[in-house]
């Protein structure tokens, strides 16, 4: 009989990812979404998420959303950017671009800065930007474009919008967890992540830390009632922890675990670790001719994409399927206009496992 504890393969992606075994075990037991017991978990929950990147309780608060992470930077976007607001959205990959979608769909006024998929986001355009229209009122960026795994730098735009009193939304689904930050040194407005990235949870609900004063202003603004951030938060403060409509209690479960087990590691020791899982992935592709596309000193240590080999055979989808008999699911590449494949550094994923990769791939080229 299979074991349903056990894994087939490593999951190298950038989530859904490779969890622990307590993490899915945990998703085993029924809970009631009405139950003490589950809204005391909730409360727990949001009172820790904010722990990851604050000591400020009294400023900075939680909310939970069902859905993956795009419902909540759907939820954020149209709840937080007001009639007479406009928004600012810096993209230089698909994630950012999905912010776009998501402003375009709900009719809200903005202006937009692309840069290249491939380089980070620059400060100096930003800046004579924002000079340029003082009808800006918002900022939206992606910290970690998992595109390219490139790692914009949240700390200068940050500084910016602080500088010239900037609402800033960032979207840190793929780097929450992973790698340190600090909500209030950055000054950040809202910050949005999800289950099933840097914390090692599974798919199912994201969650948004934000400054409470910030999230006040978003009452009356929301433009759909199920991804209203403002009245979702209302909800669980009142009711201790109830959610308004039927919650992944299993996930949420799961997801309890996985923080018990990022607070066992601490957020820098796991950073440690992604970066040297990186560091040998990278490494260890470039002596067999396989270059990482960012430079490294924009890269993340979380995603990496890489161009596959001159070789007029190579072929994404026969490399994928050799990797998966070995064990090992990797993901495609997302540019628009280069073939690339991307590895997922993150997860229940160690050293050992990186170099039994790397061995599978010299066999697989």
């Amino acid at each position: 009989m299979e074991n349903i504890f056990e894994n087939k393969y490593v999951l190298l992606t950038p989530g859904p990812l490779t969890t622990s075994r307590g993490v899915r075990e945990a998703l085993l037991k029924d809970m009631c979404t009405w139950d003490d017991d589950y809204n005391n978990l909730t409360q727990n929950i949001r009172n820790r998420l904010v722990n990851i990147v604050t000591d400020n309780k009294e400023k900075y608060t939680s909310v939970l959303l069902q859905g993956s992470g795009s419902y909540v930077v759907e939820g954020v976007i149209s709840s937080a950017i007001g009639e007479n607001d406009k928004l600012l959205i810096l993209s230089n990959g698909a994630y950012g671009d999905r912010m776009i979608d998501i402003a375009k769909a709900h009719r809200i006024n903005m202006d937009i800065l692309r840069f290249k998929e491939t380089e980070p986001i620059n400060l100096e355009i930003i800046e004579d930007k924002i000079l340029s229209d003082k009808n800006i009122t918002h900022i939206a960026v992606v910290h970690l474009e998992t595109t390219t795994g490139i790692l914009n730098n949240l700390d200068g735009i940050c500084n910016l919008s602080k500088k010239y009193n900037k609402t800033i939304i960032v979207d840190a689904m793929s780097s929450m967890g992973g790698i340190p930050i600090n909500i209030e040194k950055l000054n950040i407005d809202f910050l949005i992540s999800s289950s099933n990235k840097c914390i090692q949870g599974i798919p199912g609900f994201g969650f948004v830390i934000c400054d409470r004063e910030a999230l006040k202003k978003c009452k009356g603004q929301a433009r759909t009632l199920s991804l209203d951030i403002y009245d979702q938060w209302q909800a669980m403060e009142k009711d201790n922890g109830k959610w308004r409509f039927t919650s992944p209690t299993h996930v949420v479960r799961a997801f309890s675990k996985a923080l018990d087990e990022l607070e066992e590691e601490g957020v820098c020791n796991r950073n440690k670790r992604y970066t040297q899982n990186q560091k040998i992935l990278v490494n260890g592709l470039k002596e067999i001719g396989i270059e990482a596309l960012i430079d490294e000193e924009n890269q993340s240590p979380i995603i990496t994409t890489f161009i596959p080999p001159l070789n007029e055979d190579f072929s994404f989808k026969k490399f994928y399927s050799k990797l998966k008999e070995n064990g090992f699911v990797i993901y495609p590449g997302k540019l628009t206009e280069l073939e690339t494949f991307r590895i997922g550094n993150i997860g229940e994923v160690y050293r050992e496992d990186i170099e039994r990769l790397l061995k599978a791939i010299e066999k697989a080229i």
